[in-house]
């Protein structure tokens, strides 16, 4: 048998195996570890133990617990519920002011929680009802409450960003640094279109009345300082390790103590929230472990095959597709796959051909990781299964239906489709800030 033809096979296997229902790490696992022993013998169990080894060994993973702990904490002791009343306060006397606001509020979101859930729910369930109490189009803001939780996986400390460094045997500082102007500018290019609609079509969404508006000075100095708390934690993170005074995993930590101590001093640091933001942390660290254990096992076998040298010759040579129809093709599979896999699956299903595909056909990974990234944001908004789409029929209140939450998306994909597109023609978007801060 063909090394070309066992490697077609082992990814057959293990889609077939996902369509069951099984675990990702799992599938993923034992095809890797089975086709090792099938083709090495005994000696192929190496290669799962040297993946496990290569993991143990990974210092920057440091940084997965520490973030994921830092962003339940805000999340659970209710600071980012203070965000809001900020955004509602400021925000509230301009046409779609708060829609514009709830944007800003899951970029901070994102800056205190690498994962898109966490954006979902708390936009879910706080904004959302506020902005249709207030009388704001409900697929409109629907739409807005979706794109703006999008961000969580872009803006760093992103956490699928760090599976794709460990996969991609990336520096997870640069992938964030990456991260930072085409996040910003997505999120600037969703409060423009919410501006400009809410311009031509005031009734979608109406400022806040006058009586409601009126408030000392003091009062809204009061709600900014309150609400400039989580960026204050993410300077305090952020800051050292940009201007290389601490390294990834002590400004990690330096962020997660911060943000246990605000919590602390609010005094709503609670037995309750303590352990549920242990518990969580603890949960999703050893998913993503076991999720990068698996991968790695399976993508040195593919390597050892020569699969991707393989693959890369038949776009080259033999269909005679250029560079750019290629990496066009590949950011139109994460589409498809986005429809019923989430960010993690279909990263660590195609990595194994996509990342060396990419560095051989002489792409910066840095860059492709933000378009990765970026088209997973597109994936989980997609019909007719998009991982976005079910969250908010999940959560949303009885009179958005599943008809609303799809209309509601179209703009904002067109919107991101956009970003994509600027990010793909101007590769600096993506790789300014971090070849300006590495070259300090």
């Amino acid at each position: 048998m063909s090394y070309e033809l066992i490697a077609a096979l082992m990814f057959s296997t293990m889609m077939l195996m996902l369509m069951t229902g099984q675990r990702v790490f799992g599938a993923i696992g034992f095809v890797g570890a089975a086709a090792a022993m099938l083709l090495w013998g005994t000696g192929g169990s190496d290669i799962p133990f040297s993946a496990a080894m290569k993991l143990m060994k990974w210092y920057p993973l440091l940084t997965l617990p520490m973030f994921i702990f830092m962003g339940y904490v805000l999340s659970e002791s209710r600071i980012a519920d203070d965000l809001y009343r900020m955004f509602h306060v400021w925000m509230g006397p301009v046409r779609g002011g708060l829609a514009i606001g709830t944007i800003g509020l899951m970029v901070l979101i994102s800056a205190m929680n690498g994962l898109s859930v966490a954006g979902m729910a708390i936009g879910a369930t706080i904004a959302l009802p506020e902005l249709l109490r207030r009388g704001y189009d409900k697929i409109m803001v629907t739409g807005v409450i979706q794109a703006g939780s999008s961000l969580g996986i872009l803006v760093p400390p992103s956490v699928v960003l760090v599976l794709y460094a460990m996969i991609a045997r990336q520096p997870v500082g640069q992938l964030w640094l990456a991260g930072v102007v085409p996040g910003l500018l997505m999120a600037g290019l969703f409060i423009v279109y919410i501006a400009v609609r809410c311009r031509l079509q005031p009734e979608l969404g109406p400022p806040l009345p006058a009586d409601e508006r009126a408030m000392p000075l003091s009062e809204k100095l009061a709600l900014l300082r309150a609400g400039l708390l989580p960026l204050a934690i993410f300077a305090a993170m952020m800051v050292p390790f940009v201007n290389g005074w601490t390294s990834l995993v002590e400004s990690s930590a330096i962020g997660a103590m911060t943000a246990f101590l605000a919590a602390v001093v609010k005094r709503r640091m609670t037995r309750e929230v303590f352990e549920t933001s242990v518990r969580q942390t603890l949960a999703i660290s050893c998913m993503f472990m076991w999720i990068i254990l698996a991968a790695l096992g399976f993508g040195a076998v593919f390597d050892g095959l020569g699969a991707v040298r393989a693959i890369e010759n038949l776009f080259t040579e033999q269909l005679g597709l250029s560079p750019w129809m290629i990496l066009i093709l590949m950011q139109l599979s994460f589409i498809v796959m986005g429809t019923f896999l989430d960010d993690t699956a279909m990263l660590v299903i195609v990595a194994p051909l996509y990342v060396p595909l990419v560095a051989a056909l002489g792409y910066d990974l840095i860059w492709y990781g933000v378009l990765y990234t970026i088209t997973t944001q597109i994936a989980y908004m997609t019909p007719p299964f998009g991982y976005n789409l079910f969250l908010m029929r999940a959560m949303a209140p009885p009179e958005i239906g599943i008809r609303d939450i799809y209309r509601s998306i179209v703009p904002f994909v067109a919107v991101m489709v956009l970003a994509l597109a600027l990010v793909m023609v101007f590769p600096q978007i993506a790789l300014w800030l971090p070849d300006a801060v590495y070259a300090k």
